[in-house]
């Protein structure tokens, strides 16, 4: 009896943080997984790793802003593999919280080209993918944020960016229904990574006080995105929040 083909994943962001956490989780399902970031190291550092596991990862360095890059990237996707069955569409930067008329030009321009330019370009490419291959459809999963619904001070960049996201995966989720390709979003508040260790330190709170806020570990959203990556296309996880319990998000905080 043949066994059958393994499904083929690509996560962006995946060379640190949730990127690589999601990553790990999805090659630990046995899924290929295709890493993609800006720094070629990690990459290969994690496809390494899951090599010595006897595990199937391919690191390529991509720009996810830059459409060149995006499209090189899908074209060895579909010459290595010939499909993709998952994008977990990751990648992402934030601005400094400082209020709007402080903030450069050039870190809104960042936030916006990344979080959004970035994640429609992968989102584009992948869609055209699925739609084209054989047998047809795929699922997109989007990383959001709690801020995709509630903005911290002075977020006003990362925070319509993310409104932003949270739009185009209810179109993308309407749009892929003719061709089986179905999307999720799932919205993340204060999962511990390198980048927001910072808040176990103090977070400048509505108030104006600043406070420590609680964290989760990353896995856990790793285990969210195994969950919704493995249910089949006929069932969908349109949107998910997962937070650290006590962070203050809901109530007064």
């Amino acid at each position: 009896m043949t066994s059958p083909s393994p499904k083929i994943a690509l996560v962006t962001g995946a060379g640190s943080g949730i990127g690589r956490a999601v990553a790990a989780g999805l090659l630990a399902d046995g899924w290929c997984v295709v890493l993609a970031g800006r720094r070629a190291e990690p990459l290969q550092t994690l496809a390494g790793e899951a090599e010595a596991r006897g595990q199937t990862a391919l690191a390529v360095p991509t720009d996810v802003c830059d459409p060149e890059s995006v499209q090189a990237l899908f074209a060895t996707i579909e010459r290595s593999f010939g499909r993709l069955d998952l994008l977990f569409n990751n990648a992402g930067v934030n601005a400094p919280a400082v209020p709007m008329d402080e903030l450069p030009l050039e870190k809104w321009f960042s936030v916006i080209n990344t979080n959004v330019t970035g994640v429609f370009l992968c989102a584009r490419a992948a869609f055209g993918l699925m739609r084209r291959q054989s047998p047809q459809g795929g699922r997109i999963i989007n990383n959001g944020s709690v801020s995709a619904y509630t903005p911290r001070p002075f977020t006003a960049p990362y925070t319509a960016s993310k409104h932003a996201v949270a739009g185009l995966t209810k179109a993308l989720a309407l749009d892929g229904r003719a061709f089986n390709i179905v999307a999720s979003q799932i919205d993340i508040g204060n999962a511990l990574t390198e980048l927001s260790e910072r808040m176990t330190r103090g977070v400048l709170q509505a108030n104006g006080t600043m406070a420590p806020e609680p964290m989760m570990d990353a896995r856990h959203v790793a285990d969210a995105v195994r969950h919704i990556a493995g249910l089949p296309l006929n069932a969908n996880v349109l949107t998910m929040t997962i937070m650290a319990s006590a962070m203050p998000y809901v109530g007064r905080g």
